[in-house]
Order: C-alpha cells, then sequence, then structure tokens
C-alpha cells in the first residue's frame, strides 16, 4: 500500500523506531530485575516506549523510581555500544536539514546521545528526551514540545514510532502518525512500514514529500 505525505518536520521516535536498542534494553532490565531478584517477563512487556522513571512507579511503587531510574541510566551508558540502527534510517535522516526534524524519546538525554552515536546516526540539533518533560508517553507532551521546537504545529509534523504509547502521545498531540516494525497496527496511523527503506524521501518548496510503501 503505496502512500504519498506531506509534512513540514519530522518527530522522531528512538528506540525501536532508528535505533535497535533490543539487546541493550534486555541486558539493562535484566540486570536490574536481578538487582531486586523480580521477574524480567512483565518488565519487558511493559518498558517499551515510556520512560523507565514511570515505569518503576507503577509496576513498583516501594521502589525510588528516581533512584532506580538513574541506576538504568549508568548501566545503559556502560552497554550502549551494542545499538545498531534500523535499515535505512541513517539514509534518511542525512537526508534531513537539521530544522527539519526532532528526536522525540522516553531516554535520557546522555543515553539517547550515546545510542545515536553507538549506531553511527547524525545527532539532532532538536532533542525531547525525558529530562525536559513532567509527564512523559502516552502524555503528548514530548511531542507538543517537540513541534514547538521545530515551529510548526503537531498536525503539520509527521511522527514516526514504533509503540503503542508513543503512537498515543504523537496522536494526542495532533500528529499524523508512521509506525515502525510490528506485524499489527498498534493505533490509528497514516502506514505501518517494516523499516526504513520504505521510505522515500525528497523536497518540494518548504513541504518535505515522503512517499511510504506501507506493510498490508
Amino acid at each position: 500500500m503505496k502512500i504519498t505525505h506531506y509534512a513540514r518536520g519530522l518527530l522522531l521516535d528512538m528506540d525501536g523506531t532508528l535505533v535497535d536498542s533490543t539487546a541493550l534494553v534486555e541486558r539493562v532490565w535484566g540486570l536490574w530485575c536481578e538487582r531486586h531478584d523480580l521477574p524480567l517477563e512483565p518488565v519487558l512487556a511493559a518498558c517499551h516506549g515510556v520512560r523507565a522513571e514511570d515505569l518503576i512507579e507503577r509496576l513498583f511503587p516501594w521502589l525510588d523510581a528516581a533512584r532506580e531510574s538513574a541506576w538504568l541510566d549508568e548501566l545503559e551508558l556502560a552497554n550502549s555500544h551494542v545499538c545498531r540502527p534500523l535499515p535505512g534510517a541513517r539514509e534518511v535522516l542525512e537526508r534531513l536539514a537539521p530544522h527539519q526534524w526532532a528526536l522525540v524519546t522516553s531516554a535520557g538525554r546522555e543515553p539517547a546521545t550515546l545510542r545515536l552515536q553507538a549506531a553511527g546516526l547524525p545527532l539532532p540539533t532538536h532533542l525531547i528526551c525525558a529530562e525536559q518533560v513532567v509527564r512523559g508517553k502516552p502524555d503528548p507532551q514530548v511531542y507538543l514540545l517537540g513541534a514547538e521546537r521545530l515551529g510548526w504545529s503537531p498536525k503539520e509534523c509527521l511522527a514516526f514510532e514504533d509503540a503503542a504509547a508513543g503512537i498515543l502521545s504523537a496522536r494526542r498531540a495532533g500528529c499524523p502518525v508512521v509506525q515502525v516494525g510490528g506485524t499489527r497496527e498498534l493505533g490509528e496511523v497514516l502506514a505501518r512500514i517494516g523499516d526504513w527503506r520504505q521510505v522515500s524521501l525528497t523536497e518540494e518548496g518548504e513541504k518535505l514529500r515522503l512517499d511510504l510503501d506501507g506493510l498490508g
């Protein structure tokens, strides 16, 4: 299913969207669960697309979420070398000018920067991360801030997400969304693509034209 969409700017999630961080997430949360003698499976099932601090507050309210999140950040910094780019992500980002995109992530600024560097991806001028918002995804705050930084309304931006929480966050902000990966649509999206090789990007005036070879 081929779709053409025009946008003023792109708001891009990181983990699972630009960066394959599966190995990192499993390693870090596995060590954290061992530390607290907790089962790993429920954590992995719930951690995708949300801030670590929010997840810990929701699932393990007896723990100090801020302190535990800081410990997780240290683990991530030590293990970020395992991250890899999603196919085609580097090529698309290299076609974008710095003012045309923003990174909108649930990760902290330093872990996000190291993951992008490990994956060999360009660093964004506009990085919206965990420290900059009071409420993380699925709250729309991160996407509203991302659109504000680009100088466009949310409906003029196109979001790329891989997780249900992120899709909901972007939709609540008013952004149209493309889902990256997954075996089924996780929310109301324009299209679902396997990876960035299914995205063709060109400039037409002040707008970006995106031709998407979506999955059925």
